[in-house]
């Protein structure tokens, strides 16, 4: 080799462990708390995950192209894919890593964040994507049994067996990860899908039925707060004894999983809840064990290593909607709905989500994989209409909301009228108001969404679909006037000037219809 060649050789290699070494240092994702809101920092920065979650089994490479069409048409900056257990250990000890890494170097490609869904032990209550060579040794790798001693198809959380398993493979699972991705394409990960058990409250092996009669573990008692004289689960929770104490069991399982894999990479991780209904969920009706709102306080306390647990809501109405995002925006736990329904009626709840400090949001299905003919995007539009319009601005939106100076809401059939708070302004909100209109009725299908976010000041951010936004000052005997109403776009992250809003476009407040429209106001008083 002649000497130039050798610096040739030598330059381009220091080049490429320099680059390597740039991306190395890009800051872990991460969550961060001030004053009771959070934010998942990514590159530093809060992020918004604009999700879609993929079908099941849209997971495997053949399946990709059917996926990241989808995605680029929803405007979607984060994948929600599944990586299964039996691809990843087809052979006990054996790990293929093909999968994962055919998903990263797409991701990439595409310009898209990952949120990986780790199924293992539980998926949907059951045991279901466990490798072959556990579900051929049930005897080993064991399932619960029901009051009757039937074994039910769900493992049990008290097998060590199944546990020490799933712990080797998550494990090596984030120990790839890190190794795979120092450009932190995956973000955030899903420890176990919808854990817990249909069908029978809980384990009733001669194991299991031992601790229930037994006494209830401190942490729980506190958690709960039951006093200590309780001598037993039944004394202690009476009609919710079995429910609470196979949370607790469930809990034990997975977040002994969790902590195995954050040991070896600590990215933000999280769980998801096959939720009840919270306003008539009594025991029986819905899936048990899982991180349901009547046991938020025993997961926490059982599985620190995870750091968020999440609602799965597929509920139509929506008054239960929006109480099962108020359940699970607690002080200690930020608000992420890592799957929900897509469709034209509850898209809106995404504007609901941000206005109680979401850190991300992601109707499930969201790929091409089970397309009827002749409807391709119809299932996919009331998202993309949503992530079209905040993701030009998701940074910003991502910052205002974390620093506390950001609303948002969607409208409730029946409430025409709805009203944000500033201190020293009030926005007004109405629904199907139209230019002149006093008393406005609310849109037919009730499907009006508005953001407002104070920018400094007397400035604010102002937009929605299908809504009318006015501006009223608190002090007495004062009127609101706008001084600049600019419309804009948002360029890599940057309000860019298109227009200047007056005369017949302000006179009666500021109309948003079904095209994304971004507004800075300027306001004032005389």
């Amino acid at each position: 080799m002649t000497v130039f060649r050798r610096i040739a050789v030598l330059t381009v290699c220091g080049a490429v462990a320099a680059l390597h070494a740039q991306v190395k240092e890009r800051p872990l994702p991460r969550l961060e708390k001030k004053d009771g809101r959070y934010a998942l920092m990514v590159d530093g920065a809060p992020f918004l995950m604009l999700g879609a979650q993929a079908h099941n089994s849209s997971g495997w490479p053949a399946m990709l192209p059917k996926v990241w069409p989808a995605i680029e048409y929803l405007h979607a900056n984060t994948l929600e894919i599944p990586i299964y257990w039996e691809q990843f250990e087809p052979r006990q000890g054996q790990f293929d890593y093909s999968v994962i890494d055919t998903i990263l170097t797409q991701a990439r490609e595409h310009h898209v964040r990952l949120d990986l869904l780790w199924f293992g032990t539980y998926k949907n209550g059951s045991q279901h994507y466990m490798p072959e060579w556990m579900k051929l040794k049930p005897e080993t790798y064991t399932h619960l049994v029901d009051k009757n001693g039937h074994p039910v198809d769900s493992p049990s959380p008290f097998c060590d067996a199944s546990l020490q398993a799933d712990i080797r493979a998550f494990t090596a699972f984030m120990r790839h990860l890190k190794s795979a991705d120092p450009e932190h394409t995956v973000i955030i990960v899903q420890v176990e899908n919808e854990a817990g058990t249909w069908g029978t409250l809980r384990d009733y092996s001669p194991a299991a039925q031992k601790l229930f009669e037994g006494p209830v573990p401190p942490e729980v008692r506190t958690s709960m707060g039951v006093p200590p004289a309780a001598a037993n689960w039944q004394e202690a929770f009476g009609p919710e004894a079995e429910v609470n104490f196979h949370a607790w069991a469930v809990a034990k399982y997975v977040g002994k999983v969790a902590a195995a894999g954050r040991a070896v990479y600590p990215l933000p991780l999280y769980t998801n809840a096959a939720l009840r209904d919270p306003f008539k969920g009594a025991p029986g009706s819905y899936e048990s064990g899982g991180p349901t709102d009547n046991v938020i306080p025993i997961w926490k306390a059982e599985a620190p290593a995870i750091d968020i647990v999440t609602p799965d809501i597929y509920m139509t109405d929506p008054a239960a909607y929006l109480k099962v995002l108020e359940l699970y925006h607690r002080n200690d736990n930020p608000l992420f709905v890592p799957e929900t329904i897509g469709s034209a009626g509850l898209a809106k709840f995404f504007f609901s989500a941000l206005g109680m400090q979401a850190i991300g949001f992601s109707p499930f299905g969201l790929d091409y994989s089970e397309v009827v003919p002749g409807t391709r995007d119809e299932f996919l539009a009331p998202t993309a209409q949503n992530y079209k319009l905040i993701a030009p601005m998701m940074r910003d939106i991502a910052r205002l909301n974390f620093e506390g100076r950001l609303q948002a809401t969607a409208e409730q059939k029946g409430q025409p009228k709805q009203e944000f708070s500033f201190g020293a302004w009030s926005a007004e909100i109405s629904y199907g108001a139209g230019r002149g209109v006093r008393n406005p009725a609310g849109n037919p299908n009730a499907n009006g969404r508005v953001l407002v976010a104070h920018i400094k000041d007397n400035e604010f951010l102002v937009t929605g679909y299908n809504c009318t936004v006015d501006f009223r000052p608190a002090g007495a005997g004062k009127q609101r006037q706008f001084l600049k109403v600019e419309e804009g776009a948002y360029e890599n992250g940057v309000f860019k000037f298109i227009r200047i809003w007056n005369g017949d476009e302000t006179d009666y407040g500021l109309n948003f219809h079904d095209e994304p429209t971004v507004l800075r106001v300027s306001l004032a008083t005389y």
